[in-house]
């Protein structure tokens, strides 16, 4: 009996490759630069040991299998999902679009950022989107945000992010966030900074009086003798 032939293994598609970077600078300004790395950082302690990350200008990818199907928001703010940061974020892997991104807008990005990011952050469900733009160039108001209602993006009048718990102001260039629940303003890393300096030095202060003061009892002492019980 003759054996049947038998077909050669069909090739397997080599794996998709996602890249992580595409070379392109970070932000087209130091102030847009700076505005990008005080709102991550200040989102990052304030969201520090929940189930969230916050990534910047990393590649979100949202087509399984298309690498052509990306676009990095300059922050964007994940909830329930694992911490800690990414080369890149695929949609379809971690189970949860963005809940807020912001994008730092200027003339030259105006269009993308009010056109077709906006409608894909729609589409992808994205549930609040700020532009922020702090140099004024097209914007009326540097700051504006809006909130998903249904499949539309609707504008947000008094500033509240209510996905974070945040009021946003703006001063000198940069976002400022609030806490709604008590008003008290979240420290950007300068500030931080200079807040556990203050709080050093009034630490050494005390610790100066309280030496001040045992020396003056050890004073009352050495006259008078042991203080009467």
């Amino acid at each position: 009996m003759t054996p049947l032939p038998i077909a050669p293994p069909k090739p397997q598609a080599p794996p998709v490759f996602y890249p992580s970077t595409d070379g392109e600078p970070l932000a087209e300004t130091f102030v847009h630069l700076y505005a990008i790395l005080t709102v991550l950082e200040v989102l990052k302690q304030y969201l520090s040991g929940q189930q969230a990350t916050v990534l910047s200008n990393q590649f979100l990818y949202y087509i399984p299998g298309n690498p052509r199907a990306r676009v990095a928001p300059d922050v964007m703010v994940i909830l329930n999902v694992e911490p800690g940061g990414r080369d890149h974020y695929k949609i379809w892997e971690e189970g949860a679009a963005p809940s807020v991104v912001f994008e730092m807008t200027s003339s030259s990005t105006q269009a993308t950022d009010a056109g077709f990011k906006k409608q894909l952050y729609a589409h992808l469900g994205v549930q609040e989107y700020w532009l922020f733009d702090p140099k004024q160039e097209w914007q009326e108001q540097s700051l504006r945000g809006y909130t998903l209602v249904g499949e539309e993006y609707q504008a947000i009048a008094n500033f509240q992010s209510e996905v974070l718990g945040l009021r946003l102001e703006v001063a000198d260039q940069l976002i400022h966030f609030y806490r709604l629940d008590t008003g008290a303003k979240l420290l950007a890393p300068g500030e931080l900074k200079d807040s556990l300096a203050i709080t050093q030095e009034r630490l050494e202060a005390e610790q100066q009086k309280r030496a001040d003061l045992e020396a003056l009892l050890a004073q009352y002492r050495d006259r008078f003798g042991p203080l009467a019980p």
